[in-house]
């Protein structure tokens, strides 16, 4: 038994140090362009943070309900949960989208910066968010494989999508020169290919 907790703790543990990778990446390809980049990717980050804070229910009530389905043996009732919880997922993501300029607007009284630091800090924001409907659909993703037992296959998610996000967030901003956007962009870019990932497995 206690190899066993061993065994779905530990990716979980991994999972979850993997987490601040995605913000951590973006401030360190920001810190070598200018100081004002990395003041608005710590306000875009923390904007992100605070919103997707609020829906983490969508990965913890997944893995409760499908646990419970997985120990009754009811794979139909497990599959569903999953597909509530995307539908869930992809519903409030859309909201959020749709809602982008009424928060964007609520980010200059909630954050102090220079004019610059917060123009550029909105640029993040406006690109990021339409990463939404993966970044939700993930949550939902990561509670369903947690709730069947099967905790090592977030965590190779978790892995795969940090290494698309160095590799697209270089090549936008190193190469292509996009800057924040690019930075951004690269995070849009490595959140759907994970939630890619999360389906096919």
């Amino acid at each position: 038994m206690n190899k066993r907790i061993l065994g779905l703790a530990l990716p979980n543990i991994v999972t979850n140090i993997t987490v601040p990778l995605l913000g951590m990446v973006d401030t360190a390809i920001m810190g070598h362009l200018s100081a004002e980049g990395l003041g608005a990717i710590a306000i875009g980050a923390s904007i992100f943070n605070l919103i997707y804070w609020n829906f983490g229910f969508l990965r913890m009530g997944t893995s409760g309900f499908t646990a419970q389905a997985y120990g009754a043996g009811r794979m139909d009732e497990a599959v569903k949960t999953l597909i509530r919880a995307c539908a869930i997922a992809l519903g409030i993501a859309l909201t959020l989208i749709a809602l982008q300029w009424p928060i964007s607007l609520a980010v200059p009284v909630i954050f102090e910066g220079s004019d610059e630091v917060m123009q550029l800090a909105l640029t993040y924001f406006f690109v990021r968010i339409w990463a939404a409907p993966a970044t939700l659909g993930l949550y939902a993703d990561k509670g369903w494989f947690i709730g069947m037992q099967d905790s090592r296959t977030p965590m190779w998610i978790a892995i795969f999508l940090n290494c698309v996000n160095i590799a697209a967030s270089l090549l936008f901003v190193i190469v292509l020169h996009w800057d924040i956007a690019g930075v951004a962009l690269g995070t849009v870019l490595a959140n759907y290919a994970g939630l890619a990932l999360g389906i096919a497995l």
